[in-house]
């Protein structure tokens, strides 16, 4: 993957369908989704003979992490080991990060090859006319066996261990966005500053909407995510609903609602539909219609004392007109536009101005606020 490609997909799914496809793997790609976390996963079982197709090795390098679900019968297909030789190479170059499953297997079962891997192993042997192939397929499960990961005989059940993979996962995509991404939430932290001095996360107020407007979209979303990754853990129950103009274009607002007990989670949600005893974050972003405030409404009036709401939009008149005092705006100008302007008239190089911004953004906010980084201000002044 070039770095200067942005990844199409930020996990590859790699697993052996007839162990976990139906059961832990699904859950954890629905999982990855309701997170908005862009995820890659074939739906197709190769046979045989079979080879992995050019797409599938497309996927893996346009990916910025690769989970690996090693099962039972995972080095027995020649087709998941496959994947895995092309795993292990980006690996090795620096342009993908693993993270292995052992799911239902010993680790170091897996990096000796023994138990059901030393039957398997003989089968490839026996099949396979380039014997480099089977030696390059046990050097991939050795390497993969060497880095740390999830063993699913750690945890009582499924989906604590989903919930930990996905956190992980999310964490470190956040760490990567500030790295690599800078251009488009340079200061970030410094508007969560302002939303924390406009929001009590400890109220135990009834049910508080905040809205944060921005003309632009990147901007918007890249904080909405980051509010809700941040504040959540302050909710017994939480989510997030993303682009809602675009998924509920042309349906009927039923599906809002129905959407929203989808991607609902909680560590003390008993019921999808009675919320009035829970604490409850709901983001929502780019909403663009009245409707769908009055179909989220339907659900979020019945949340708990001490639950909050955060509207995102581009329509600044959409949250007056609903009600909604308390806004926090954006202006969407990205860095990345600014830094690409300053290289090439001044041969800079992106990651020395972006330091520059940030350095003198700690310094003096007016700097940030003339660059266009997400310049805001407040609409609103007690704290909700």
């Amino acid at each position: 993957m070039s770095s200067a490609t942005p990844p199409k997909y930020d996990v590859f799914l790699s697993f052996r369908g007839i162990d976990t496809r139906a059961n832990f793997v699904s859950f954890l790609y629905k999982e990855l989704e309701r997170r908005g976390i862009r995820t890659f996963k074939d739906d197709k079982e190769l046979q045989d003979g079979q080879r992995i197709s050019p797409e599938l090795q497309r996927a893996i390098e346009e990916s910025r992490f690769a989970i690996v679900v090693v099962s039972a019968h995972y080095a027995a297909s020649p087709w998941c080991l496959d994947e895995l030789v092309k795993i292990m190479d980006y690996v090795n170059n620096g342009s993908i990060t693993v993270m292995p499953i052992f799911y239902g297997v010993d680790p170091f079962h897996v990096r000796r090859q023994i138990g059901d891997a030393v039957e398997q192993f003989k089968k490839h042997e026996a099949r396979e006319k380039d014997p480099e192939k089977v030696l390059s397929w046990r050097k991939a499960l050795e390497g993969l066996a060497n880095i740390s990961g999830q063993c699913s005989s750690k945890w009582n059940n499924d989906s604590k261990l989903v919930d930990a993979t996905v956190d992980t996962i999310s964490e470190k995509l956040m760490i990567f966005t500030r790295l690599s991404n800078g251009g488009k939430i340079v200061g970030i932290e410094r508007h969560m500053k302002k939303l924390n001095r406009l929001v009590d996360l400890n109220s135990k107020k009834p049910v508080r909407v905040i809205g944060i407007w921005a003309s632009g979209g990147n901007g918007r979303s890249a904080l909405a995510k980051h509010v809700y990754q941040t504040w959540r853990q302050h909710f017994e129950t939480h989510c997030y609903l993303g682009n809602v103009k675009r998924v509920f274009k042309d349906r009927h607002l039923a599906h809002l609602h129905d959407e929203f007990l989808e991607n609902t989670e909680g560590a003390y949600l008993t019921s999808k539909r009675s919320f009035n005893r829970q604490k409850v974050l709901l983001v929502a972003d780019d909403v663009d219609k009245v409707e769908q405030l009055d179909a989220l409404a339907e659900d979020f009036t019945g949340f708990g004392r001490g639950s909050l709401v955060v509207i995102t939009t581009q329509d600044r008149q959409l949250l007056i007109s609903y009600g909604i005092k308390v806004v926090y705006e954006v202006e969407d100008l990205r860095c990345e536009k600014l830094c690409d302007l300053l290289r090439r008239t001044f041969a800079f190089k992106k990651r020395d101005i972006v330091a520059a911004i940030e350095s003198a953004s700690r310094a003096k906010d007016f700097v940030t606020d003339c660059f266009g980084c997400l310049s805001s201000r407040c609409a609103g002044y007690e704290k909700l």
